[in-house]
């Protein structure tokens, strides 16, 4: 049940993302949020779109592991971890905070049982 919430958590960040990367990027508080300016939000906005895509793509595969097959919502989180360590070293130390913890916990939580 724990792992359960914890797995909607995380989904429900990666849904956050999308919104924010694929609805909210030019907006002041998309900009806000990931620290760009208005110029490079406007010339990077169909990157952005992607990125938010991709992270719809996790928010569904949690979901949908959930309902299908734990270790599908374990390769998933496993994803997660990957992509917020990547963006920790890449992009910000934000990602640790809000992707790579969360996603680690509900792994852990996965994978104990509880």
């Amino acid at each position: 049940m724990i792992a359960a919430i914890l797995v909607l958590v995380v989904a429900a960040l990666h849904a956050c993302f999308l919104v924010l990367e694929m609805f909210l990027w030019e907006s002041r508080r998309g900009r806000k949020a990931f620290g760009t300016t208005e110029t490079f939000a406007r010339e990077t906005r169909a990157l952005a779109a992607n990125q938010g895509l991709y992270n719809g793509f996790l928010a569904v595969g949690l979901v949908y592991g959930l309902w299908a097959d734990p270790q599908l919502t374990a390769f998933m989180l496993v994803c997660v971890v990957v992509a917020g360590l990547y963006g920790a070293a890449t992009a910000t130390v934000k990602a640790l905070y809000f992707q790579t913890i969360p996603a680690a916990l509900a792994l852990a939580a996965l994978w104990s049982g509880i």
